[in-house]
């Protein structure tokens, strides 16, 4: 197998275009993060919703990635993505504005703040399957891993501030502050999107969509390593929405937080993905490409017991703490597998192996939302932590059994 420094760490100077992408990254996911942990805060605190209704609320907000992502990604691959990306930050930032216009006149509704994480999470899916695609457009091959790394970290960034800062906006000042600043960082990532300029593309003739769907579909079936990262993402992300569904909830009732609260816990997350991302290049340069890969399954799995520790001794410090861990390793399994996908796709094809990617792993969200809102209005918040310890001890047997835990270095494209 070629050695391939992908992964190392690199002195590369990333283009201008790629920071503006950065900086747009960083603030879509801050809009994202601040609107989905006000939420069910508001939901919770202000609508007295309950573990039940709190997991459909997150089943409306993930469906969108389930429904969507194939579409979107064929669309990715046949038009302009930095237009893709601007136009769904645009959405988003409507579906915010609605929410906050509902909440000044006094008419919010558990119906309506789904229906409106519904619509901004359309704009969320059609970001995330053209973003990878947009990067290797921007940014030469060897320089992918660095890319992708920065992504992360400010990703990482705002998974850390955003619950934090929605937390502390609905407690201290009220849910309407939450959604101004939010609906205020989707507006900014829309004009830093619009000032990139895409690099043209070789005119390639349209096929029909149910082609170019197979076409993708094939490929990922047939490659072992794709296999095995769709695997053990669909069975995190069932775990971890089984979580996200009665967090809020559980840790109000149960942990006896108050809403800054809650946003602190989740604001662990983010620092766990900090952590992980800024410490990245130096694991990466000291282990195995497979070594890598297999951290944050184990890290996840290791989260929801933790989690479940809670069950026992119910202190905040270990909700945060599990939360730190879903974030610190899992960071460095995005950052990797992305790269993988990257390096064994070929470009013409990426959008649509990335949205089938999405489709099957993210689509594993509202999955996950559905059996935490089904078990959660059945039975409570507190079965939903164990059936979660199942799936992420699935996810963790599929990567450690898998080809890619076996990887040495970043293999090659397939043609």
């Amino acid at each position: 197998m070629p050695v391939d420094t992908a992964l190392k760490p690199s002195s590369t100077t990333l283009p201008p275009t790629f920071h503006r992408l950065a900086w747009s990254n960083l603030a879509a996911q801050s809009a994202e993060q601040i609107g989905l942990a006000a939420t069910p805060i508001v939901a919770v605190f202000a609508l007295g919703a309950g573990a039940g209704q709190t997991g459909w609320l997150q089943t409306a907000q993930t469906l969108p990635f389930l429904i969507f992502s194939v579409l979107l990604g064929v669309w990715a691959d046949q038009t302009s993505r930095q237009r893709l990306m601007a136009r769904a930050e645009g959405v988003r930032c409507a579906a915010l504005l609605f929410v906050l216009a509902a909440l000044v006149s006094g008419n919010l509704s558990l119906p309506l703040l789904a229906a409106c994480g519904f619509i901004g999470a359309c704009g969320t899916v059609a970001y995330n399957v053209a973003a990878p695609s947009l990067i290797t457009a921007l940014v030469e091959r060897h320089a992918w891993a660095t890319a992708n790394g920065r992504i992360e970290l400010a990703r990482s960034v705002a998974y850390s501030a955003g619950p934090a800062l929605g937390g502390l906006l609905v407690g201290t000042i009220g849910a309407y502050a939450a959604f101004v600043v939010a609906a205020a960082l989707s507006a900014c990532a829309a004009l830093l999107l619009a000032g990139i300029d895409e690099p043209t593309r070789a005119a390639t003739p349209r096929r029909k969509f149910v082609t170019e769907l197979r076409e993708g579909a094939a490929f990922v079936a047939g490659n072992a390593l794709l296999r095995a990262i769709v695997t053990t993402a669909v069975f995190f992300n069932i775990g971890f929405f089984v979580i996200q569904a009665v967090y809020v909830p559980y840790a109000s009732r149960y942990l006896g937080l108050s809403p800054a609260g809650v946003g602190a816990t989740l604001a662990a997350y983010g620092a766990g993905m900090i952590v992980g991302a800024l410490a990245a290049p130096r694991i990466s340069s000291a282990l195995r490409f497979g070594q890598v890969i297999i951290i944050g399954p184990l890290c996840g799995l290791a989260a929801s017991l933790t989690l479940c520790a809670t069950l026992v001794f119910p202190s905040p410090w270990l909700a945060a703490a599990a939360y730190f861990q879903l974030g610190v390793g899992p960071i460095l399994w995005v950052i990797g597998s992305t790269t993988l996908r990257q390096a064994i796709t070929p470009e013409s094809m990426l959008g649509r192996v990335s949205a089938l990617i999405s489709t099957a792993t993210y689509g594993a969200r509202p999955l996950g939302a559905l059996i935490g809102a089904t078990l959660g209005g059945a039975a409570g918040a507190k079965p939903c932590l164990v059936v979660a310890v199942f799936a992420f001890a699935i996810q963790a047997i599929v990567i450690l059994r898998s080809p890619a835990a076996r990887l040495v270095s970043l293999p090659e494209a397939t043609v």
